[in-house]
């Protein structure tokens, strides 16, 4: 029963003790969802079975997965063995496998092609999950033989990495009520069950608003100071929603962000930005408030259950910060300094609107359009201009050739493997001749999927049961040009080289053990190697080679590449707040939250904002009603601080890099051997300590982002 679901591996007979787990021989019928739950076999190691997927498949495939996966545990907690690492949390290591390929289907469906079908699947089925899950982590004897094996680690003989897999399961079922009495763990079990469909009520209205939602322009003149990849995506939108010689503009991030950027027409960019940022919170049948409401008062219930005091005492604890003060002292730490930089720039923008006699005073719909303006201003620099040069496929062709520089990775595609979409394409990943995995990359927007961009771990590497070879993907969601090469923005191109990180973290893991490979790290570490891989972008030896003109394919000018190093610290005021803001007030809501009271979400915002001193001119990142991180499941719920932790160990890192070379060989190859190789096999603190030859300096943050 792996720690982590949705997560692929190969399964096979395993001899455990006396304990057998014969793939899925317990069924006793064949059916097509046993291509979902069957290893996946095959050319290039092996890949998942899109071409024989819809929702009935899945839905038999997880309750195959689920029959199976209770036999197996039935076995393990069953014998009569005196409980050992083999035959307990190896046993367990090894369980569950058809269940979890046929979740990863189940996930990825969920986010990328989650039609009316598979929304309806997801609802019913998300609890059933859970309940299978807690089940699992509730089995007393099950939890007796982990303790057991857990108390006598020390003299058990095991290697570091098999003791970091028992801590790991220990650690887990305890924080998940294995400890708990019966009628505690009933309380727990029905809470568990609402929230994940609580969760799941709040990423479908998110993503209906996202749907539902779309500006329209009909006039050209309307258009004015769009450029023309933008308007020829705009012309795509309308073809698809049946508008003629009209242009549409949708309600995601890919979309809106330009059209706020470039827009010269104010009142359509109020439009939009209102748009945008009030998804979730139209007081319609998507409305998200009261499942927001709803989510605080049965985490507050839960945490209670397990011994914390809030659900941010409880989410911090598993990580590096330990606790919700460590997190706010990080975070306010930056705030003042960010604040101030941020009036300096609303200051600057404000004085080119008087300059130009706008006779308008900055509002949050006219941050990205006038701070182009005082970018132009300050660097001669024309984003516009910058976006010529950042061609979706180079752009991605500068992620492969930095990879292979670094840690010795090809990227060769491949032809002929079912995907679920035809926009995908897939990658066999090679280092030194040998097979390292597999990466598929699915770039753009489309009804059904989610907003943003993510990486995805389709199957963990390991060696347990052979030499199996991860299989990852990134997900994006950029707007189809009407003709031509796509063109991305900077900060399109910089998400890229973020999500690509966290692909080659899962690429380049080198465990035993599953459980902790690959990504499976704490929380605010995994966005250590996701971000340290933005800093290879802008370096002029990759933009010398992969920035070329979408005209020309002449490379970037030495010129315009120097105006963009010295603007990189630009905004910097703006990006840090608008992030913390989202952070501050994730964690200060589940500090706030109680078992019985109810909060408002959106009057807690105002007023947490109000207390920090946010500029009006600002808004969060993510306003709650579309908070997809900290409200669409547990994952990163008081812990969207993680990307400021991550970003500490980053600029300490990137300074190493600085001063070695930023493609000096040993310092790749050390980050390679201390980081991204060993996963959770090795505390995140020890990995860092490791790597860094001593514990983090967090004033390098205050250097990267020109604080100090």
């Amino acid at each position: 029963m792996h720690r982590r679901v949705f997560l692929q591996f190969a399964a096979t007979t395993a001899v455990l003790g006396s304990l057998k787990f014969p793939g899925f021989a317990l069924a006793a019928e064949s059916g097509p969802e046993d291509r979902l739950i069957e290893v996946w076999t095959g050319e290039h190691g092996g890949y998942p079975a899109f071409d024989k997927v819809n929702p009935t498949s899945i839905k038999a495939a997880l309750d195959k997965g689920m029959e199976l996966g209770k036999a197996e545990i039935a076995e393990i907690a069953g014998t009569a063995e005196t409980p050992t690492f083999a035959n307990t949390v190896a046993a367990l290591e090894d369980s569950g496998r058809a269940l979890d390929r046929a979740r990863r289907f189940f996930g990825v469906f969920t986010s990328t092609m989650n039609d009316k079908a598979m929304q309806d699947l997801q609802t019913e089925m998300s609890p059933v999950l859970s309940a299978f899950d807690d089940d699992i982590v509730q089995n007393a004897r099950l939890f007796a033989r982990i303790k057991a094996v857990y108390d006598g680690r020390a003299t058990a003989g095991l290697s570091p990495e098999q003791n970091r897999l028992v801590e790991s399961y220990y650690q887990d079922f305890t924080r998940r009520g294995a400890a708990l009495g019966d009628a505690d763990q009933a309380k727990l079990k029905d809470l568990n069950q609402k929230l994940t469909s609580l969760y799941t009520k709040f990423s479908q209205n998110r993503l209906a608003d996202e749907e539902s939602y779309t500006l329209t322009i009909e006039t050209e003149a309307d258009l004015d100071g769009l450029p023309e990849s933008l308007r020829e995506a705009a012309a795509a939108a309308a073809e698809e929603h049946g508008v003629k010689d009209k242009w549409v503009f949708t309600n995601t991030r890919s979309s809106m962000e330009p059209l706020l950027t470039y827009s010269t027409k104010r009142d359509l960019r109020e439009k939009g930005w209102r748009m945008w940022t009030m998804r979730g919170d139209n007081d319609t049948t998507t409305d998200n408030k009261a499942v927001i409401s709803k989510i605080l008062q049965l985490r507050t219930q839960r945490a209670r259950l397990l011994g914390f005091k809030t659900h941010a005492d409880w989410a911090v604890e598993n990580n590096m910060a330990k606790t919700p003060q460590a997190a706010i002292d990080l975070m306010m730490k930056l705030w003042a300094p960010a604040v101030r930089r941020a009036k300096e720039e609303i200051a600057d923008m404000q004085a080119i609107a008087d300059e130009e006699g706008a006779g308008i005073k900055i509002e949050a719909w006219d941050y990205r359009f006038y701070s182009e303006k005082v970018r132009k201003a300050k660097y001669d620099l024309d984003q516009n201009e910058v976006k010529l040069y950042l061609q979706l496929d180079k752009v991605r062709d500068g992620m492969f050739w930095a990879a292979e520089k670094l840690y010795g990775l090809r990227f060769a595609k491949l032809e002929g493997l079912p995907v679920y979409h035809e926009d995908m394409s897939v990658y066999e990943v090679t280092r030194d001749g040998k097979r390292a995995g597999l990466w598929y990359f699915d770039p753009y927007a489309r009804v059904g999927k989610s907003s943003g961009a993510w990486m995805n771990e389709y199957r963990t590497q390991e060696r347990f049961r052979g030499d199996i070879t991860p299989i990852v993907s990134n997900n994006a969601n950029f707007v189809k040009s009407g003709s031509g090469p796509v063109l991305i923005s900077w900060d399109d191109a910089i998400t890229m080289f973020h999500e690509f990180g966290h692909a080659l973290h899962g690429l380049n893991s080198n465990v035993t053990y599953p459980s902790v490979a690959g990504v499976a790290v704490k929380r605010d570490f995994v966005e250590f190697p996701s971000q340290i891989n933005e800093h290879w972008f802008p370096t002029p030896e990759l933009l010398n080679k992969f920035a070329l003109h979408v005209d020309t394919s002449k490379p970037i000018p030495a010129d315009l590449l120097a105006k963009i190093q010295k603007s990189l610290k630009f905004n910097q005021g703006f990006s840090t707040v608008e992030y913390l803001a989202s952070a501050i007030y994730d964690m200060k809501i589940h500090l706030a939250a109680t078992p019985g009271g109810t909060i408002d979400p959106d009057a807690f915002e105002k007023s947490c904002m109000a207390e920090i001193g946010l500029p009006r001119e600002i808004v969060m990142r993510h306003r709650p009603t579309q908070f997809g991180h900290t409200f669409s499941g547990d994952g990163y719920s008081a812990g969207y601080y993680v990307y400021l932790w991550a970003d500490a160990l980053t600029a300490d890192a990137w300074e190493l890099f600085e001063e070695k070379g930023v493609w000096d060989p040993a310092a790749a190859k050390a980050f390679l051997d201390d980081i991204l190789s060993v996963g959770n096999s090795v505390a995140p603190d020890e990995a860092f300590r490791e790597f860094r030859g001593r514990d983090v300096d967090t004033e390098a943050l205050m250097r990267l982002r020109g604080f100090a």
